[in-house]
């Protein structure tokens, strides 16, 4: 007769508990060295920014076209001697620009300009030594958290695409008839520099918080507002290209008055090139005027999508999209005032810059959208 035993002993077996990493399955996973990329991230981040003011005014002092090679390795090294200044400009003397605009100009006018460009590749390859050098460290020190070595891979995937598309954009200047490259290209070279630097900006928020912190998140994210957002950064995106536009052809420089373009609403010459496809790429008045429609669009949207997140519950978001609404007011003032002072460099860098400045905030905005930080109930409207 088998032996009677209490509900309350405890029953003997040879298995060993499973145990559970601390903080759950998601936190048990490889966590890296997320701090550590973060900071690289932001490193690289604000050497993208500099690099796209550094092209701004570069291409304002008119400086490049006046290195006519692309030597990605040995072009780290500017000329060592009078006799290989010589040689530069007179490869620069072979091109419309110089023929056409700048012809006779000295030695030191063409080391001014030499330098801005020389400068502006070199920052390129800063940032490409500075990527290698921290994606090579993380990936053979296994620091890098599961899942994110393709992320960072197309960073660098994207970096190299850029000098790519920075030289394809140069070589439209170098033959033909052109004064300057061309500005579907300059809007091509600087569009994808904005999309590195959006990249950037989404990984580093990512990074700052913790993959269980992200999924509790999402479970209240606000999906209407987060589509908003997006729609808002898609058309802040554009008029970012179509402001490349306009930078390309001198368009800021033409028509300086406001609200009114040539005494009206359309300016007169908006339809003056043939075939009718040109103007909407190198006739100033109709490409300053489509900058100028979009902003009011892109503010009006803006308001709507404003008004969207004061429903919000949670006071972080509202305060992002608030920053939007102020900086989109911002950047209206400043492009009607670099417009009516034809486009000095100061204002059009400042332009530039704040245009940087919104298209991260509308990021930072739609972030929160997705993943609302956590927010005691006075938080709560």
């Amino acid at each position: 007769m088998a032996e009677k035993r209490s509900i309350f002993e405890e029953v003997a077996s040879d298995s060993k508990p499973v145990a559970t990493p601390k903080g759950g399955l998601i936190d048990g996973a490889k966590k890296g060295a997320r701090g550590a990329i973060r900071r690289w991230l932001m490193v690289l981040f604000a050497l993208v920014v500099v690099m796209i003011a550094v092209g701004g005014l570069t291409r304002l002092t008119d400086s490049g076209l006046s290195i006519t090679e692309w030597r990605p390795v040995t072009g780290a090294l500017p000329p060592m001697s009078e006799a290989a200044w010589e040689i530069e400009l007179e490869k620069y003397r072979q091109i419309p620009e110089y023929q056409l605009q700048n012809k006779g100009m000295s030695m030191s006018e063409f080391k001014v300009i030499y330098w801005w460009e020389w400068g502006h590749r070199q920052l390129g390859r800063v940032i490409g030594l500075v990527w290698a050098l921290g994606f090579v460290y993380f990936l053979l020190t296994k620091k890098i958290p599961n899942g994110w070595t393709g992320r960072l891979l197309l960073l660098g995937a994207l970096g190299g695409l850029q000098g790519a598309i920075g030289w394809w954009m140069v070589a439209s200047g170098l033959t033909g008839t052109m004064l300057d490259v061309a500005s579907y290209r300059l809007a091509t070279h600087l569009g994808l520099a904005f999309v590195i630097l959006g990249v950037i900006a989404w990984f580093v928020m990512l990074l700052g918080r913790s993959d269980a912190d992200l999924l509790a998140a999402r479970r209240a994210r606000e999906g209407r507002l987060f589509g908003m957002a997006t729609g808002l950064t898609h058309f802040v995106f554009l008029q970012i290209l179509l402001g490349a536009l306009v930078a390309g052809i001198d368009a800021g420089r033409s028509y300086n008055e406001w609200p009114l373009m040539g005494g009206s609403f359309v300016p007169p010459t908006a339809f003056d090139l043939e075939p009718v496809w040109r103007n909407f790429f190198e006739n100033a008045g109709l490409v300053q005027f489509m900058h100028r429609v979009t902003g009011y669009l892109l503010l009006a949207f803006g308001v709507v999508v404003w008004w969207r997140s004061r429903g919000s519950g949670n006071a972080q978001t509202r305060f992002a999209f608030n920053l939007v609404l102020a900086l989109m007011v911002v950047q209206m003032v400043i492009g009607i005032m670099t417009v009516l002072y034809s486009a000095p460099w100061t204002l059009a860098i400042l332009h530039q810059f704040t245009a940087v400045l919104l298209y991260v905030a509308i990021l930072r905005a739609r972030f929160l959208a997705q993943y609302p930080r956590a927010q005691s109930l006075r938080g709560r409207k």
